[in-house]
């Protein structure tokens, strides 16, 4: 037999959930986080992988804390011989970590001990790799520490959007895990040590505050933090009282500086305005806005938008 527990709860875990359903290990109970309320009438939502689960009828545990003593007893019930671990949203006890033969196995989404945390595929954008992927490991009692079994490298295209990394690496997340729990039955499987320091910053959760668009800083760095940021929480900045979501932009290669001699305009300063065209000023360089959304209103493309909402030069974004 090749039984697995799954824990895991958003859409990034559901195709990995998936592969193992199509694949001859049983999935012999999946957990994951507890329904939530979710729109004007806050009634519960079941999470993803939940939903995944019932349409197969797997059972379903949903423990406010898996560390409750009473998780452990249910587990050994089952006798997995792997836990398999994606984005489950709890720290998971050593006693739990033990238990099974394999382990638990964790999909994470960063080429370990890069971007260690909760949300390291849309960090990776943020900051401007060129490159991220997933890495299999066996988890211990640190925060994604545990020793590494597998990687797999996948480069960010040139608009690359926290969206679209997520599901690159959904899918490749997926397929690595299956190669993993194989080489791990037949015993082909080895184990990389992780250094105890991460070359990058704690990759911590997204906040609707962290999409605030600081003009101040260069170009680059904000058309990344608009990527980084879509589809959510996304990037956003102030226009005339309202809120102004960002959704696509492009660093502007032509000088649109003022003369010297008048002094260099604030950021956040719309430069140029055209039919199809918005120009801001920011730190360093000048941001060209293709697809924007003021409060209230759709999200739309930069000429589409100016047809409804009049923009002058010389006005501010906050």
């Amino acid at each position: 037999m090749k039984n697995v527990i799954f824990m895991g709860t958003p859409d990034f875990a559901v195709g990995t959930l998936k592969a193992l359903l199509d694949s001859d290990y049983t999935v012999q109970a999946v957990f994951t986080q507890p329904d939530k309320p979710k729109g004007r009438g806050k009634s519960l939502q079941m999470t993803p992988v939940k939903e995944t689960a019932l349409e197969v009828g797997i059972p379903v545990y949903q423990p406010k804390k898996i560390r409750d003593p009473e998780n452990l007893e249910l587990l050994k019930q089952y006798q997995p011989e792997a836990i398999v671990v994606v984005a489950f949203g709890q720290i998971i006890p050593e006693t739990i970590l033990n238990l099974p033969k394999y382990g638990c196995i964790n999909v994470h989404a960063s080429l370990l001990p890069k971007y260690r945390g909760a949300a390291p595929i849309q960090w990776a954008v943020i900051n401007g790799e060129k490159e991220s992927g997933v890495t299999t490991m066996r988890m211990d009692a640190g925060l994604d520490t545990g020793d590494m079994i597998r990687k797999a490298v996948v480069p960010l295209a040139e608009k690359e959007t926290g969206g679209s990394l997520f599901d690159k690496l959904s899918e490749t997340g997926a397929k690595l895990l299956i190669q993993t729990l194989d080489s791990l039955w037949e015993g082909t499987a080895g184990f990389e040590k992780q250094p105890a320091e991460s070359p990058t910053a704690y990759a911590g959760m997204l906040s609707k505050q962290m999409g605030k668009i600081d003009w101040s800083k260069g170009a680059s760095q904000i058309e990344c933090l608009i990527r980084g940021l879509n589809p959510w929480p996304s990037a956003y900045t102030g226009y005339q009282g309202k809120t102004l979501k960002i959704w696509a932009a492009d660093v502007e290669t032509g000088d649109f500086e003022t003369d010297p001699d008048a002094g260099r305009v604030p950021p956040g300063t719309i430069l140029e305005v055209t039919k199809n065209t918005l120009k801001v000023q920011t730190g360093e360089g000048v941001l060209s806005i293709r697809e924007l959304q003021l409060e209230g209103k759709k999200r739309l493309e930069t000429d589409a938008f100016l047809r409804g909402c009049q923009m002058l030069e010389g006005q501010l974004l906050q």
